[in-house]
């Protein structure tokens, strides 16, 4: 290697460096540089289309292979940088008050403590929303300061084609962050890291610029089959296979029709997304809680009366998840969630007389709503 190319490979080594450190204080977890050769991806992507896992996900379908083949969707893309940035956002009463946030959710204790809590309120009779979606819209988050990240960047190297992605394209994100070192592949699909769990979100910034990649990470399932076995619907067909058309987080976010009568009962009171087969998972004893507050709790979102979520009007519902990445099911599908949990509720028959009266009388009156498919699944719900 002559001298000169050298040192572009080391200015370039020292961008990646500056990447990271940037990163850190942007507020992501870890910055990753991936190639962008994922022809390995394809087959799997291929197989998993053609058996129709991706349910009414078209979008998935319709941009085909591009997903896997960065320089088509970006022309010009020679390297993509990776990010990470943990989201979990526990109660201040989970945390004790000799241990920082972090130190408490890497121990055995904090971890039984919160993840303790997110099982016993699944067992309650409030509507339960998954943790990702408790705070502000990640996509607004992730692509401020992804593009932040992207602007020093671009004044650290001079001119740099570059676009930012925060699950919004046609971007194989989980394959990116493994071969970027950002985790493994867990058998659930979602990635995974030693020190950190799965509870992170992801995003990406595609560059033309040939930056030196991280090195992956080796795999530590093992022999575990507990986000397999958990998963209330059995959506986790194989290790490493997901059927979209089952799992809970599709049917109550990406699926716009009535549920399966068949999957309703086991959807108990989750009424957007579900966590089961993270909360379940070994390595997220480990998992750590986010230094950005945009993803702390909005009050009257998680673990309200279901009495009460059936009450919102549009206008309320837009109101109350302004900021939110809730408010993109609208108000219907909203209903139909909540329904078909006020319906589980009552089959569990765990309300005392007054509440379960308030809920079917609730009910009852949302029985008058435009809607057919609130009107289905709310007489669903009635149907005890």
């Amino acid at each position: 290697m002559s001298m000169g190319a050298r040192t572009v490979q080391e200015s370039l080594a020292s961008a990646v460096s500056l990447c990271q450190a940037w990163g850190l204080e942007l507020g992501f977890s870890q910055i990753g540089v991936s190639d962008v050769d994922l022809s390995s991806a394809e087959p799997g992507l291929l197989a998993w289309l053609a058996a129709g896992f991706h349910g009414e996900m078209g979008y998935m379908a319709q941009h085909g292979l591009r997903r896997a083949r960065p320089a088509e969707l970006l022309p010009g893309t020679v390297s993509v940088i990776t990010a990470r940035m943990d989201y979990l956002r526990p109660a201040a009463s989970t945390v004790s008050e000799c241990q920082s946030p972090a130190q408490s959710l890497a121990s055995d204790e904090g971890a039984a403590d919160w993840r303790a809590q997110e099982w016993a309120n699944l067992d309650a009779a409030n509507g339960h929303i998954s943790l990702y979606a408790r705070g502000r819209d990640y996509h607004k988050v992730l692509r401020s300061r992804l593009q932040k990240l992207a602007e020093r960047l671009q004044t650290h190297l001079g001119a740099l084609g570059h676009r930012v992605f925060t699950d919004s394209a046609p971007v194989l994100e989980a394959e990116l962050a493994t071969r970027s070192g950002q985790g493994w592949r867990g058998k659930h699909t979602l990635v995974l890291n030693r020190e950190a769990g799965s509870f992170f979100f992801l995003g990406e910034i595609y560059v033309n610029v040939a930056l030196p990649p991280t090195a992956p990470v080796s795999a530590h399932c093992g022999a575990c089959q507990a986000c397999i076995q958990i998963c209330p619907t059995q959506a986790i067909v194989a290790p490493y296979r997901l059927d979209a058309r089952r799992c809970i987080s599709y049917l109550t976010i990406e699926h716009e029709g009535a549920i399966p009568l068949a999957l309703r009962p086991a959807i108990g009171t989750r009424i957007y997304g579900c966590d089961d087969c993270q909360l379940v998972c070994p390595w997220n004893k480990f998992a750590q809680r986010s230094t950005v507050p945009d993803f702390d709790e909005r009050n009257g979102l998680h673990a309200q009366s279901l009495a009460t979520l059936l009450q919102w009007s549009e206008a309320e519902f837009l109101r109350r998840t302004e900021g939110s990445p809730i408010r993109r099911i609208g108000h219907v599908r909203w209903l139909r969630n909540v329904s078909v949990a006020a319906g589980n509720v009552l089959r569990k028959n765990i309300l005392n007389t007054e509440q379960a009266n308030e809920l079917r009388l609730v009910l009852e009156a949302r029985k008058l709503h435009d809607s057919s498919i609130v009107q289905e699944h709310v007489t669903w719900a009635l149907s005890v």
